[in-house]
């Protein structure tokens, strides 16, 4: 028999399905229906993208984020184009390269600056237009939220989209995270995306409490003249659609998206105030979503793993990530702060907190030397 293992921080992958989706997949379960988006349960979610984004936006749903990506890249560009995007970038660094395999395309990661890339970073890559021994720079895409747990604000969309329609390019936006961006700019989901310029949105669920399918935005519908026939040909077109359709309708039923989303970030401020407190963890990142990224004694970092399961996003600066989740209780980061204290005290026992608690002897060596 199959156990449920303990909750962690490592991702809002591990999470499981919210129990409002459950049901409505489980109310979809019932005869027989059109596969492959002939739907009405299909039907109705895009028309519920339509509601939210604009009736002129495109929707193509998919299996997965990675899917979603490339239907996006795949459906805007040529083989001899470029596509820019963060040196962080889920495309560049966890895609396996599947982007550069379906679309043909050079990518051109860029050093971001927390999580984030900017005109000023992108304008050095703008060369070789026309010129043909040069791939053609084609997309700018970026992520909301970041990779970095960071989010850009709308000026900053704006200004990228510029760019981008300026230099007859388009702007994508992954958003696998983009209910957690919504929440915390406390803005509709047009506002920073087709208000500010955005072309193509890959819109997530999965991390936030859906158990499959993602969904493709293009608000220029005029650039889907072939995209049904790649999101085919890229083995993305799902049969039984309607279980994705029916996923997205209970997303936005009565705002659920935002309940969870809200729920994750509000964990990972507590999670920030409680680790603000520990002298020993420096918090790299503002924590603007559901991810925290620390500096963390390594000496604590496995045995807290036994209990708290999560990833090392830096292994020579001895840096974690620590995700969120729409169930992440309360109990839960108290549990895990307290454990933390617990392990800096017994792993490291030199690094108290409280200057009156070292011995004498060690007060007089240099900081240098107790800090190695």
């Amino acid at each position: 028999m199959i156990t449920n293992t303990r909750k962690g921080f490592a991702s809002d992958n591990n999470s499981g399905v919210h129990p409002l989706v459950f049901k409505a997949m489980e109310a979809a379960n019932q005869g027989h229906v059109v596969g492959y988006g002939n739907d009405p349960y299909t039907q109705k979610a895009i028309s519920v993208f339509k509601e939210k984004f604009g009736e002129n936006t495109a929707v193509f749903f998919v299996f997965n984020g990675t899917g979603a990506n490339v239907l996006s890249l795949s459906t805007v560009t040529q083989s001899f184009h470029s596509i820019i995007c963060a040196e962080t970038a889920h495309i560049q660094e966890d895609e396996c390269g599947a982007p550069e395999k379906f679309t043909g395309c050079k990518l051109l990661p860029i050093e971001p600056v927390n999580g984030k890339i900017t005109p000023e970073l992108i304008r050095p890559h703008l060369k070789g237009f026309d010129f043909e021994h040069h791939s053609q720079p084609k997309v700018i895409s970026i992520s909301q939220v970041t990779e970095m747990g960071t989010i850009y604000q709308p000026d900053e969309i704006k200004a990228l989209a510029e760019l981008a329609h300026k230099n007859n390019m388009f702007l994508h936006m992954d958003g696998a995270r983009i209910s957690n961006a919504a929440v915390a700019l406390d803005m509709d989901f047009r506002e920073f995306t087709v208000d500010c310029g955005v072309d193509i949105l890959s819109f997530g669920g999965t991390k936030n409490g859906m158990m499959l399918g993602e969904a493709v935005l293009f608000f220029n519908p005029e650039l889907t003249g072939m995209t049904k026939y790649i999101r085919k040909q890229s083995m993305q077109l799902y049969s039984k659609m309607r279980f994705v359709g029916a996923q997205f309708l209970a997303y936005f039923e009565n705002d659920l998206w935002k309940e969870t989303a809200n729920h994750s970030n509000k964990m990972a401020k507590l999670l920030e105030q409680k680790i603000s407190e520990v002298p020993e963890i420096k918090i790299t990142q503002p924590v603007n979503a559901n991810g925290i990224f620390a500096i963390v004694p390594k000496k604590i970092i496995e045995p807290l793993q036994k209990k708290f399961f999560f990833y090392v996003w830096d292994d020579i600066k001895s840096e974690v990530r620590w995700m969120t989740s729409f169930d992440t209780t309360e109990e839960e980061i108290t549990e895990f702060v307290e454990l933390i204290k617990e392990l800096i005290k017994t792993e490291l026992p030199f690094h108290c907190s409280n200057k009156e608690e070292k011995p004498d002897a060690l007060r007089k060596v240099p900081l240098s030397l107790t800090s190695k």
